[in-house]
C-alpha cells in the first residue's frame, strides 16, 4: 500500500515538473508529500 501510495506520488511529481517547472510552488509541496511518504517507508523498513 504504501509503496503504490510513493509511486503515484511520484509520478504525480513528473507529471507536474513537465507542465509548471521544478520552482512551482504545486511541485514543491508535492515533492514534500513525495518526500514524508519516503519517510514513513524508510522509518518503517527501520523498525521492521
Amino acid at each position: 500500500m504504501l509503496l503504490t501510495l510513493i509511486e503515484n506520488k511520484r509520478s504525480e511529481l513528473l507529471e507536474v515538473v513537465k507542465k509548471k517547472g521544478m520552482s512551482s510552488s504545486t511541485t514543491l509541496k508535492i515533492s514534500q508529500e513525495l518526500d514524508s511518504l519516503l519517510n514513513q517507508y524508510n522509518q518503517f523498513v527501520i523498525t521492521k
